[in-house]
């Protein structure tokens, strides 16, 4: 099943100013990635919603107009917060955007949760990209991996290599902070926006995966946001749920009031009982303790 909004490339839109230059390091990459993407005469984008994939995806149609299609994946393991904001970069930007469930919650192998789970969601995805990019004779497949992310265990990558899936921020050498700085240049509100990952992720490895844990998880997360919290996860751990916060947001989630609100919140989502984690918000926490190889 697959959505689609396209917007001429043409149509004139409104940005929002920027207060800062990108430094020379960081302009003289993306005037890189410019060329790279000139090469191709179409390309479809992996576009969650996020800093990186976002911001590719406006470069990519700057370069290649309507040649450039994003493609934003209607799973459910992705909270909707995400596919709300890449609606949003898309409508701000007049991106040539479509939305197309994936279904790697059918795979068992995926619902089992394994420590390379992640290789099951993007097999699942990139097969889903491929498969439309054959259909419609377009050049290539892009992902969002940026220079940052080598040497960290993204089981993920091996399903792009099989899919021969390119990652254009990563071959010019783009970081994180220079593609927060880029977009923040272009007006994009998307440029200092929390990293995330999938819902999955907060879920121990070898706990099997349900679309139920999914949704406890994601409501609980809504409701930290609506309560004023900007960096925060929810570690699924049954029916305890273990906040990973921003340490800045840490001594407010422990004031009295705030601690009242966040207990009531998250046991109406269904915990009964909620933990801080003291040591903050960090990528990649379920991984503590397990001996894991850069992919």
């Amino acid at each position: 099943m697959m959505t689609t909004s396209t917007t001429s490339t043409a149509t004139t839109r409104k940005r929002r100013t920027s207060t800062s230059e990108p430094g020379a390091g960081a302009a003289v990459k993306d005037q890189r990635l410019r060329e790279l993407l000139s090469g191709f005469s179409s390309a479809i984008v992996a576009f969650s919603g996020g800093v990186d994939s976002a911001y590719l995806s406006v470069v990519a149609t700057q370069v290649l107009g309507s040649g450039a299609l994003c493609v934003t994946a209607d799973s459910p393991s992705y909270p909707e917060h995400h596919r709300s904001l890449a609606r949003q970069v898309a409508q701000s930007f007049a991106l040539r955007h479509e939305v197309v469930a994936t279904a790697e919650l059918e795979r068992a192998e995926y619902r089992a949760n394994p420590v390379n789970r992640c290789y099951y969601c993007k097999e699942e995805l990139y097969s889903t990209l491929s498969a439309i990019a054959s259909a419609r004779a377009i050049d290539v497949v892009f992902d969002g991996n940026n220079a940052d992310d080598r040497g960290d265990y993204r089981p993920g990558r091996q399903a792009a290599r099989e899919h021969g899936v390119r990652s254009p921020l990563d071959e010019v050498g783009l970081t994180k902070a220079e593609i927060r700085e880029l977009s923040r240049a272009a007006g994009m509100a998307t440029w200092d926006e929390p990293a995330s990952a999938c819902l999955s992720s907060r879920i121990p490895y070898d706990h099997e995966i349900t679309d139920e844990k999914l949704r406890m998880v994601e409501q609980a997360e809504d409701a930290l946001r609506a309560l004023g919290f900007r960096v925060c996860r929810v570690r699924h751990h049954d029916t305890l749920a273990r906040l990973e916060l921003g340490r800045d947001e840490i001594a407010r989630a422990l004031d009295e009031g705030v601690r009242d609100d966040i207990l009531q919140a998250l046991r109406a989502v269904g915990y009964r009982q909620v933990a801080v984690d003291l040591q903050g918000y960090r990528m990649g926490s379920l991984n503590e303790g397990i001996t894991l190889k850069p992919v």
